[in-house]
């Protein structure tokens, strides 16, 4: 059975700027299924979220770094056109963008508790995506994150956004050269894409790929629970 993200279904749940309730929700809720958004704050990562999950689900900032807080959102599957209402319901974390240097220290060093909480206490059921600019791939921040994430278990994909903005043959060129680079500089990540939220290229894949590992991990749950029983 072919199973897709039901468009326009995401809906809001909460939202977080405190590390220790972060953590304590994330405690009592270590069976979630669902993805994380994460990436620089120029990237195009809510317009991403929009086009994977319907327009308006993530608001789409005019000034980078202006989010400071992990917005959780629950979605649904949809089959053969019906909402499948028989498997759980799947979360997002669209999680504030990193690398934006104009905030306070105090606003950095909350960000740094978020995370240290998010991504050490969370639900082994995610997959994290990291979303990074097809034009200035692997910069600096993105690479100190890679470092970061390396101390996680969760699966990774790369989704490198704004294929479209490559407009003249020799910066296509140059991407395809490049290619063979990232994969060893990001070897730890499972899966990488080459996106455009504007055109909508390549995102087919990538909710295919989402799809499968949300479908393995309610299986893996379902069995554990029937052993159990």
């Amino acid at each position: 059975m072919k199973y897709e993200i039901a468009k326009n279904s995401a809906c809001f749940q909460t939202a977080f700027e405190n590390a220790d309730v972060l953590k304590e929700w994330l405690i009592k809720n270590q069976k979630i299924i669902g993805f994380a958004m994460t990436g620089r704050s120029n990237v195009g990562k809510s317009s991403l979220i929009n086009a994977l999950l319907g327009k308006e689900t993530a608001r789409v900032s005019k000034t980078p770094g202006r989010t400071r807080e992990i917005n959780v959102f629950t979605f649904k599957l949809i089959s053969k056109g019906r909402l499948a209402n028989n498997l759980p319901p799947l979360y997002l974390f669209d999680l504030p963008g990193y690398g934006f240097a104009e905030v306070s220290k105090e606003m950095g060093a909350n960000w740094q508790k978020l995370m240290d909480s998010f991504f050490f206490f969370n639900s082994p059921n995610l997959a994290v995506l990291n979303v990074q600019d097809a034009r200035h791939p692997a910069q600096e921040s993105d690479l100190l994150f890679k470092k970061y994430f390396r101390t996680t278990s969760l699966r990774g994909m790369i989704l490198f956004n704004k294929i479209d903005k490559l407009k003249t043959q020799k910066e296509r060129a140059q991407l395809e050269k490049i290619k063979p680079l990232l994969m060893k500089e990001f070897q730890n990540i499972h899966q990488m894409f080459f996106v455009s939220a504007e055109k909508s290229t390549g995102l087919e894949e990538v909710e295919r790929s989402l799809v499968d590992f949300f479908l393995e991990k309610i299986n893996k749950e379902n069995e554990e629970r029937a052993n159990q029983a």
